[in-house]
């Protein structure tokens, strides 16, 4: 079907708006590496959203570089591919830096639905043509602007607005949230900040305030206290870090940790781990969403395509392309319409790179060749 010419790996730098906080830290910027593909006179595009540090994942800029030069591209260049499965195959020998692995598997794909001159999303199976817009929004430790942030959101129209918490930081915002915008689709994501012997009360607590659920409260490795701390309140559980894979998912439907799984593509290892998750989270009437890890326009049309997948039941952390950017590299850019985002109906992710913005963006680029 394609075979892999070239691959350009370009780690750009784009400014935030404005500071995003989570119990991590603070970001200000996204660094992140865009992939690009290519194959005679079609290019495909994805994106590793990792951060210069190890928070969110052990993965970072140096360490996916790394992977992807010396271990994943001499796989995959020169490779003659006819399924979309067997992107997945030439590295799944490789263990762990799903990051990595996705950018690889997602840009292919990419490139495989302009092949067939289909979107993504229905290459990969998905069944809808819009999908359910959320924000989220980071630890603003001032209620004042906290209460303009919520507002504004909601004035633009997204479906469900998520705030960042962290011990010493969940009960005030919650509460005055509620009381300010009543019955509003609201959830917390703590980031697996939280201790379940320190912190049991401050969940109790929670249940009073009717969220649509909390994200992963307690430690990213800790499906068993997660499963123990289900059983103590009502609010629903969902699962972030947590999920790696189809094995997490599985485990952790098992022991019945979660009442919802926050699907990141990348975190998984790709668009085809996502799919099946998505399938066996549904066979369980466990829901799924698509998170987001700021990604640009590009990273964007990767969860864009997920989340028209038949088993995501929740608004998504998907949000338009101003909502962190000035400017972002692709054209269109993303928008959002009555708490919805159309799914293009366009070959492949559905927008144009702009590869002069990549540019204006670019820390360093690497390109290699059969």
């Amino acid at each position: 079907m394609v075979v892999i010419k070239e691959i350009f790996y370009y780690h750009i730098s784009m400014p935030l708006k404005m500071t995003f906080q989570t119990s991590f830290g603070e970001t200000n910027t996204h660094d992140t590496i865009i992939i690009k593909v290519v194959s005679s006179d079609l290019a495909g595009y994805s994106e590793i959203p990792v951060n210069t540090g190890p928070w969110y994942s052990y993965e970072t800029i140096t360490t996916a570089l790394h992977v992807s030069l010396d271990f994943i591209a001499p796989r995959i260049l020169g490779a003659d591919i006819q399924d979309i499965g067997e992107i997945k195959d030439l590295i799944k020998n490789i263990r762990g830096h799903e990051m990595a692995k996705a950018g690889h598997e997602m840009a292919v794909l990419d490139l495989i639905a302009k092949y067939e001159n289909k979107p993504l999303a229905k290459l990969i199976g998905g069944v809808k043509s819009k999908i359910e817009a959320g924000v989220s929004i980071g630890v603003i430790s001032d209620l004042e602007k906290l209460h303009r942030e919520v507002s504004r959101f909601l004035d633009e129209g997204y479906r469900r607005i998520k705030i960042k918490i962290k011990p010493g930081w969940d009960l005030d915002p919650i509460d005055m949230i509620r009381r300010e915008f009543g019955k509003i689709k609201l959830q917390v994501d703590a980031n697996a900040a939280y201790d379940l012997d320190k912190h049991l009360d401050v969940f109790i607590d929670m249940d009073r305030y009717d969220l649509l659920m909390l994200e992963q409260p307690l430690h990213y490795n800790d499906l068993y206290r997660h499963s123990i701390l289900r059983s103590k309140i009502s609010t629903p559980i969902c699962l972030d870090e947590s999920i790696r894979d189809i094995y997490d998912t599985e485990a952790a439907i098992a022991l019945g940790s979660c009442d919802v799984i926050n699907v990141k593509p990348p975190r998984v290892g790709g668009l085809l781990e996502t799919i099946k998750i998505n399938n066996y989270a549904e066979k369980h009437d466990i829901p799924i969403w698509i998170g987001g890890l700021l990604e640009s326009g590009i990273g964007r049309g990767h969860l864009v395509a997920a989340a028209t997948l038949s088993n995501v039941k929740y608004p998504c952390d998907i949000s338009a392309s101003n909502r962190y950017y000035d400017m972002d590299i692709v054209e269109p850019e993303w928008v959002v319409e009555k708490g919805y985002i159309d799914v293009p109906k366009e070959a492949g992710i559905g927008v144009e790179v702009r590869e002069d913005r990549i540019l204006k963006y670019l820390v360093r680029e690497i390109h290699k060749r059969l």
